[in-house]
């Protein structure tokens, strides 16, 4: 019986200009998720103080993006100068960073097989840098656990 691996990554990408990302195994629950958009706040806040500018996440309507856990914390991160947008439901294609897992999943990690979710954590972070340099946008991933 073969070994399922599971790495679940989260990203907000600017195109031609940002991509940052985290990954997870498994998948993202409410804090995981709420230091990643933590995260992303914080950098928020410094463009707004830098040059005047919001930044807005798309999102679609994934439970983990509107539970009971985060709600509280849209209004802190708004005011740190981090806008959400949802899509309406069913409208992935609406969102542009669905293009770029779709290239990263055909280009970088396809017809690989790997040992356990290390090896296939490496494949992605290994192909988000590929990414970065093919599109010449720069890349940040956000570590948890780290200092």
């Amino acid at each position: 019986m073969g070994l399922t691996c599971s790495i679940s990554i989260l990203g907000l990408w600017q195109p031609e200009q940002q991509f940052d990302y985290a990954l997870a195994q498994g998948g993202f629950e409410g804090e995981s998720y709420l230091k990643v958009m933590d995260w992303i706040a914080d950098k928020a806040a410094v463009t707004l103080a830098e040059t005047g500018w919001l930044t807005v996440v798309v999102q679609d309507n994934c439970k983990i993006h509107t539970c009971e856990l985060v709600k509280p914390h849209w209004q802190r991160w708004e005011t740190q100068g981090l806008l959400l947008f949802f899509l309406p439901p069913y409208s992935a294609h609406l969102n542009l960073i669905e293009g770029q897992w779709h290239q990263l999943k055909a280009h970088e990690i396809a017809g690989r097989m790997f040992e356990d979710e290390y090896d296939l954590a490496k494949a992605v972070i290994q192909g988000m840098e590929v990414r970065s340099q093919f599109g010449g946008y720069a890349l940040e991933r956000f570590k948890f656990n780290s200092a």
